[in-house]
């Protein structure tokens, strides 16, 4: 049986400095006030043009990010590459607003993609569909893409030959993309266009992946149907699976608009239907191919032991584990160790562009329990072995 405790592994390519620096930043992110207060002098920091970035790019950027652009990333992709760890390529720039923005972040998109042709470094790219597209639209388009005024009609003709072509180009590149998951109010309009690409794309192998986000209560639900769908119109079902990003926002939007949460109830009602979905996803490898973005070490284990019950080889295309850059090495090297897929969520982009990400992750090691607090223990264990070593 595969353990994660293999501090040794898991930190082998991090030295001192690395484990130092790695420690110090989840001790910060450990303590809920000091990221709670961090957040808006950051933003004021950078809005007023203080002479912050350095800091941030030597510090969380470091620890979260591989670079500024796909040539600065290199460093770490091929890093990643030497312990058998895959690179996903995110273009993690958020919050814009302007066409000529929405073209400029597709192009990033099909670079990525390009960069994975050929490329077993590379396994996946990824994207946002709000990073191409005005939020608004996509809220409009949740439910219908009737009766758009003519500038909504622009604006979404545009949005979906983004798609197109970003899907065409996977296709073409033989490199799947990830359709990223977003806000509930906006994620069935993204589940239209992705499974219409799904449909277009995925006739042998799957090359587009929707993202399903299993803290919503119907989501286990949602999978089994376009299991069947996939099935019935002969197309490969590509899902990456994740527990969510956007828990809180849910709640106090349901309750600001008086409606009911779509959010699981508890956490271990989250895990029962990711775990639930993992066995679903097995059942059905004949006609799937999913990516298991997760750093639970249970759900982790589970789905090793469910590839063995079903006899499914570790290195098996169809499955892939990935967790975030900077977080969960010991599942991800431990992982790759013995030989699973597996790769990292490596986001990139101008510092001052990617700081949302970079404070969402903050806010997720902080809200999640025990993340924190394990990464600092890991770190700790491995800082002691170490010490321990014959010089």
């Amino acid at each position: 049986m595969i353990s994660f405790n293999n501090t040794e592994i898991a930190f082998k390519s991090k030295s001192d400095k690395d484990l130092k620096r790695a420690f110090r930043l989840f001790k910060i992110v450990g303590v809920p006030f000091l990221v709670k207060i961090g957040k808006p002098l950051t933003n004021f920091a950078i809005s007023a043009k203080l002479p912050i970035q350095s800091i941030i790019k030597k510090t969380i950027f470091k620890q979260f990010c591989g670079g500024e652009t796909i040539p600065e990333c290199e460093e770490k992709i091929n890093e990643l590459a030497d312990s058998g760890i895959g690179t996903i390529l995110d273009y993690s720039v958020e919050g814009k607003i302007k066409e000529v923005d929405f073209d400029a972040t597709t192009e990033e998109i099909i670079e990525a993609l390009d960069k994975g042709f050929n490329n077993p470094k590379i396994p996946f790219a990824v994207f946002k569909v709000s990073g191409i597209c005005r939020f608004g639209l996509l809220e409009r388009i949740n439910v219908s893409t009737e009766n758009l005024s003519d500038k909504e009609q622009f604006e979404y003709d545009r949005l979906h030959a983004r798609i197109e072509r970003i899907s065409s180009r996977a296709n073409d590149r033989k490199t799947p993309v990830f359709i990223d998951a977003e806000e509930s109010w906006i994620q069935a309009g993204i589940d239209r266009i992705a499974y219409e690409m799904m449909e277009k794309y995925n006739k042998e192998e799957a090359y587009i992946y929707n993202t399903i986000q299993i803290y919503r209560h119907d989501r286990l639900e949602h999978l089994k149907k376009e299991t069947a769908i996939a099935k019935e119109k002969e197309y490969k079902l590509g899902i990456k699976l994740v527990r969510g990003a956007y828990m809180e926002k849910e709640r106090e939007r349901a309750i600001d608009k008086n409606y009911p949460s779509p959010i699981q109830k508890d956490k271990p009602s989250t895990d029962q239907d990711f775990n639930s979905a993992l066995t679903w996803l097995i059942e059905h490898i004949d006609n799937v191919s999913f990516c298991a973005g997760s750093h639970n070490e249970e759900s982790n284990l589970l789905l090793t032991q469910l590839m063995e019950q079903k006899g499914i080889k570790t290195n098996d295309k169809r499955i892939h584990f990935a967790q975030l850059l900077g977080m969960s090495d010991h599942i991800s090297y431990n992982l790759a160790h013995s030989r699973y897929n597996v790769a990292k969520y490596v986001p990139y982009g101008p510092v001052n562009e990617v700081l949302p990400y970079l404070l969402r992750r903050a806010d997720e090691n902080t809200s999640v329990a025990g993340q924190t607090s394990r990464e600092l223990s890991l770190i700790m264990q491995e800082t002691k072995r170490r010490k321990a070593q014959p010089k």
